[in-house]
């Protein structure tokens, strides 16, 4: 079978065994390192992507896919609700109000989230799958007075079912003004997302109006649930443009990923810094390639120049040591991402047999343990991880390869 000679010379060098031991202990290191490097990329932005989805769907839980305001509220909310809702992919429309609260239970004090909703509308519109959500707005829909408090927040308060709460809006509170305050009966806690149980509790959409008067926290907006979140935006806006009355005017469509941008921005930000620190484990390993190769140049400078009298150019004296050096850089690619993509798999079970190995919580309450450490592998990491590292190696032995070809016969064979 023909093959190009450097091609042909590039393979038999890689497969040759070396004389000097150096030399194959530092090409052999230098398949570990990119090995490594990669391995650690595809493992590392798995888990960000499995921690980036677990925070989207807790923050999702309290945050609207999408929110239609308008100024001085939405007056006419059912009838939008019910034209925004023909469209295929929005499911479910909900009206809610949503202002800043000062909760005090027992001398204790507490800023919260205070959510007026409508108990019928609310359950098909919030990603809250859980029977006893659904039971607890059947409460507060025969309670004018009832609320339902997260989980954290209930239990850093210590508060339990039927007692009373005094609620002051915080616009009135930093206005000195404590008479607009409320009572509500606590009718239980719910989960509200790890970014909203702390902080959020709902309360009738009536009682809300009421509790903030004229502020624009009574202001009734609507929140849109809609198939994919990932297009929650452009959804609502088709949904808005096809409506059959006309546009109320001041309509502004909000989407969670506005609403929550600084988040997954840092999110972001964080996946991309993290990436480019462990491509420095490639780049290392890279090095080491040049390393290996500048041995094997000055190892092989009498085979080189016989090549060259031989009529090889220089092009093919410098596409031998490309080939012999991206070799390592292909091996050590594809070990690093077929251990990668297996560990990434199988983290889960392995970190949870590590838990109990140790048999040792290693986090409090608040925080995700190790064993539910979560990944979600995307192919098109790893494609980007691969090409990084078959292109870092593959310049890595563009150098030596250089050298090589800059080798001059007579100045080698005058002395062999």
């Amino acid at each position: 079978m023909f093959k190009p000679v450097s091609l042909f010379v590039g393979l038999r060098y890689t497969r040759t065994r070396k004389r000097n031991h150096i030399i194959s202990f530092v090409s052999v290191i230098s398949m570990l390192g990119i090995s490594l490097g990669v391995l650690s990329l595809v493992l590392v932005l798995s888990v960000i992507n499995g921690s980036t989805s677990t925070m989207r769907g807790e923050t999702l839980k309290s945050v609207p896919h999408v929110t239609l305001s308008g100024e001085g509220g939405l007056t006419q909310w059912r009838n939008l609700a019910e034209e925004v809702t023909r469209h295929s992919q929005v499911l479910a429309a909900a009206p809610y109000v949503e202002g800043e609260a000062w909760l005090r239970y027992q001398g204790q004090d507490q800023v919260v989230t205070l959510r007026g909703v409508s108990p019928t509308l609310e359950t098909s519109a919030v990603d809250v799958a859980n029977p006893q959500f659904d039971r607890l707005l059947e409460q507060l829909q025969t309670t004018p007075n009832g609320i339902i408090l997260g989980s954290r927040l209930a239990g850093n308060l210590g508060m339990f079912n039927g007692e009373t709460l005094r609620i002051t809006p915080l616009q009135s509170l930093l206005g000195l003004n404590l008479e607009d305050a409320g009572s509500f009966t606590v009718l239980g806690y719910a989960d509200f997302g790890f970014y909203g149980n702390a902080s959020v509790a709902l309360v009738n959409l009536e009682a809300a109006e009421d509790f903030f008067g004229s502020s624009r926290s009574a202001d009734i907006r609507l929140r849109l649930r809609v198939t994919d979140v990932f297009n929650a935006g452009p959804i609502a806006e088709e949904a808005v443009a096809t409506m059959a009355i006309q546009d109320p005017g001041g309509l502004t469509i909000t989407s969670w990923s506005e609403s929550q941008a600084n988040l997954f921005n840092a999110l972001r930000m964080e996946k991309i810094l993290t990436g480019f620190m462990l491509l420095m484990i490639v780049i290392i390993g890279a090095v080491n390639i040049v390393s290996t190769l500048v041995m094997v140049v000055a190892d092989k400078g009498a085979d080189i120049a016989i090549l060259r009298t031989m009529g090889a150019s220089r092009r093919t004296v410098m596409g031998i040591f490309v080939v012999q050096g991206f070799i390592a850089g292909i091996i050590g690619t594809v070990l690093g991402a077929t251990l990668g993509v297996l560990l990434t798999l199988n983290i889960s079970r392995i970190t949870a047999a590590i838990e109990q190995l140790v048999n040792l919580t290693l986090s409090p309450d608040s925080i995700y343990m190790i064993s539910y450490l979560q990944s979600e592998l995307r192919w098109i990491d790893v494609l980007v991880v691969c090409f990084a590292a078959l292109l870092i190696s593959f310049l890595a032995t563009l150098y030596p390869a250089w050298r090589a070809a800059r080798v001059q016969p007579a100045a080698v064979l005058r002395y062999e």
